[in-house]
């Protein structure tokens, strides 16, 4: 295109193109027209491949619409070695009602599938397992009926595909939950109980027999392995397990109670980022400002050439990660900020090329508890919330923080802000518990 635009403007008598100008048409006009179909041609379409991508975005679109866990099961089947894009379509199917069920060895397959109203997060995206492991898995289930026990589990998967580093991710990643026992009670037992039954396979092919082998029902139940005495993870140790096997937050997410926040607060997400695959073109775009919002998860600083300091950090949102470059005097302001954990949101312009992820240039940052938020509490009549406010109050009060809590009464259209004292975090534990007392359209947060 760039060589045909001297043709384009100014002709070329040798093969025969007279030129704009030579039509009469300015040359600022004759390179404005240039431009616009320089920037068609970057996608453009000829009529049978825009009749094609017509109809499959018709017959795509009956699908999500009707068949909408199918289709977005199958979507993510398709991207399973690209976190960004099932963390994406996770959030998507959250927008759309659907919930994303863990990995389950007496439910799920390899790919995600349909469970119920849900969708099941598949075997095979677990780090470390593979197509093969799900299949043994599956194919033993379908011929054997589902898996009772841990030690079941372990019994019929012994000298199969499942080794200690796949019995680990599957316990990590709540694949083995339908199980009895907690995460924590299989993650100190699994590595005894392989090593046992790997023992009694291997007598059993040398043809050694133990007490177990002439024990009646009673008598071998009596030799099985106990479960030890362990209480559960901590929540958030659970939700770092699933980052480091799922490669995404999957039960719960960090940024869950500020998300509603979140999502009126960036203007792109870390998706927004990396190239689309069709075109190799991000959707953000080179040097406009965006902010994004999330968790610092790693930091890195670095010397300058003239002796300053600047950084590189990595922010996570619900989506993915974005690179955040902040230079010397940017570092200088916000470098109390940049602790690994910390929630905030940073704006900027951003640098992106073609085929490549964009990075964020730091002009600003902000924590998340800087944001201003009110809860907002709807009653029909005064009558009303007088009636239930000592109810209220009681509930306000597990929750202290810095969100403001509003009342406002239908028929008057009046409004109360309670005090600074009355002031409550208003996070997703305490939205729910007033949602049920108060009602779901009687809540929000603005």
């Amino acid at each position: 295109m760039a060589k045909e635009r001297a043709s384009f403007v100014y002709g070329n008598a040798e093969e025969g193109v007279p030129g704009c100008i030579a039509r009469g048409i300015s040359e600022e006009v004759a390179n404005h027209i240039f431009d616009e179909m320089t920037d068609f041609a970057s996608y453009a379409f000829n009529k049978s491949h825009a009749a094609c991508y017509a109809y499959v975005a018709y017959q795509t679109a009956y699908l999500k619409y009707y068949y909408p866990r199918e289709f977005m099961a199958a979507l993510m089947t398709s991207v399973m070695d690209q976190t960004g894009k099932i963390s994406s379509y996770i959030l998507t199917c959250k927008q759309m009602g659907i919930d994303i069920l863990p990995p389950d060895i007496n439910e799920g397959f390899g790919g995600f599938s349909v469970s119920g109203s849900g969708i099941r997060f598949g075997l095979s995206a677990i780090k470390g397992v593979g197509t093969s492991v799900a299949d043994v898995i599956v194919k033993e289930r379908e011929a054997r009926g589902p898996y009772t026990s841990m030690e079941d589990f372990v019994e019929r998967m012994t000298n199969k595909e499942v080794n200690k580093r796949t019995m680990d991710s599957f316990i990590r990643a709540g694949a083995l939950d339908s199980l009895p026992g907690n995460r924590r009670q299989k993650v100190l037992i699994a590595p005894d109980m392989m090593d046992s039954k790997a023992r009694n396979a291997k007598d059993a092919q040398s043809g050694q027999m133990s007490l177990f082998n002439f024990g009646d029902e009673k008598t071998r139940e009596s030799f099985r392995m106990k479960l030890p005495e362990a209480e559960e993870f901590l929540r958030e140790e659970l939700l770092q397990f699933e980052k480091e096997v799922l490669g995404i937050y999957l039960s719960g997410h960090p940024l869950d109670e500020y998300r509603k926040v979140w999502e009126k607060t960036v203007t792109a997400k870390a998706t927004d980022f990396m190239p689309d695959e069709e075109t190799g073109v991000a959707a953000v775009r080179d040097g406009q400002r965006y902010t994004i919002g999330g968790m610092i998860t790693e930091k890195t600083i670095k010397t300058t050439k003239t002796g300053k300091t600047m950084a590189f950090i990595t922010l996570e949102d619900l989506c993915g990660t974005v690179e955040v470059v902040i230079f010397p005097n940017d570092y200088l302001r916000f470098r109390d900020k940049l602790e690994v954990d910390r929630k905030v949101y940073v704006s900027g312009r951003c640098n992106v090329a073609d085929d490549e992820t964009g990075k964020l240039i730091c002009e600003s940052i902000r924590e998340f508890t800087g944001i201003s938020r009110e809860l907002w509490i709807r009653y029909e009549t005064i009558e009303a919330y007088a009636g239930d406010e000592k109810e209220l109050m009681e509930i306000l009060k597990t929750a202290e923080g810095d969100d403001m809590v509003v009342i406002y009464v239908a028929e008057t259209r009046q409004i109360k802000r309670l005090g600074r004292s009355m002031a409550v975090r208003a996070d997703e534990t305490l939205i729910s518990a007033l949602k049920i007392h108060c009602g779901e359209s009687n809540v929000a947060i603005k």
